[in-house]
């Protein structure tokens, strides 16, 4: 009976001596398990940190600069225009915000126009805003060649910023070389040359007439045709082959889209302009000779 206390009190001691050192295991486990995840804790707010950090420096060298109003460089700064179209200066603008448009001419420094009214009394100045493009343009109606000059596209930022362009108006020029007289020899090659320049646009057409009244470049007589060449400078050829007296008269240039211009053709046969124009100064020396002796004579009588 005493042995069997005797055991079951070694029994309890081993117990308890196990039970507590299995406590205070879980408790050194539990105690380093809780620091571990305060150092994770704080090493996870201090990545957060970094990253964010980071991530608003990268959007902050990401995100575009804001350099305020500029202008689209990419459009023509040269405009011509022909005396009486309409012409548009356009001047695009990026970034604009909340700031106004302005158009002045540089020649007198004049305001022609703020935003969408116009600040002048010559009302062919219009401004005209599209919202699509964000384009200004300044539109001149009835262009005359005193209108040419430097407009300038300003932008009321502080200090201001403007765009110039240079408008030319510009009337066309139809010339005919050689006249306004041409002599010909019967049966050479008339070639005449039509000229015409400052054109915004080539002309569709070129008419030649003679007399008045339009060639036929099929007609019997045969050996007449034309070639025209379009460009910036349109030249228009025509050619008259084995000229006849019949070929003389009017011979008149007209564009489509310029002024026309005429020049006399003179097939000669046999007589060179050069000689008539010396039997004519010969004529005058002789009726001057004459003039003289009759007024020596004179003279001579009355002493």
């Amino acid at each position: 009976m005493f042995c069997n206390l005797k055991a079951i009190y070694v029994l309890i001691i081993i117990f308890i001596f196990f039970h507590r050192r299995i406590n205070c295991q879980y408790a050194y486990i539990d105690h380093n398990q809780q620091i571990n995840a305060s150092e994770f804790q704080q090493k996870s707010r201090g990545v957060g940190e970094a990253y964010e950090t980071l991530s608003e420096t990268y959007l902050q060298g990401s995100r575009p600069l804001d350099r305020g109003p500029y202008f689209d460089t990419s459009a023509t700064k040269n405009v011509t225009s022909l005396v009486g179209k309409t012409a548009h200066l356009n001047c695009r603008i990026k970034n604009l915000g909340n700031k106004t448009v302005s158009w002045i001419r540089h020649r007198d420094l004049h305001l022609l126009t703020v935003g969408e009214s116009t600040y002048t009394s010559d009302q062919r100045f219009t401004s005209i805003y599209n919202k699509l493009t964000g384009d200004w343009s300044l539109q001149i109606k009835f262009p005359q060649i005193r209108d040419s000059g430097i407009y300038e596209c300003q932008v009321s930022t502080t200090p201001p910023v403007g765009y110039t362009m240079v408008f030319s108006v510009v009337e066309p020029i139809t010339s005919i070389p050689g006249g306004p007289e041409l002599y010909i020899d019967m049966g050479s090659t008339v070639n005449l040359t039509c000229i015409v320049k400052h054109l915004p646009d080539p002309p569709l057409t070129v008419h030649w007439t003679h007399n008045n009244e339009e060639i036929n470049y099929d007609s019997p007589r045969g050996g007449v045709s034309v070639i025209t060449e379009k460009g910036d400078i349109t030249t228009s050829y025509l050619l008259i082959q084995r000229a006849r007296i019949s070929d003389s008269g009017r011979y008149s240039c007209l564009p489509s889209n310029a002024n026309s211009k005429s020049v006399n053709v003179h097939v000669l046969n046999g007589d060179h302009p050069a000689a008539v124009q010396r039997a004519g100064n010969s004529f005058k020396y002789c009726s001057n000779l004459i003039v003289v002796l009759i007024v020596s004579r004179v003279i001579y009588i009355i002493h």
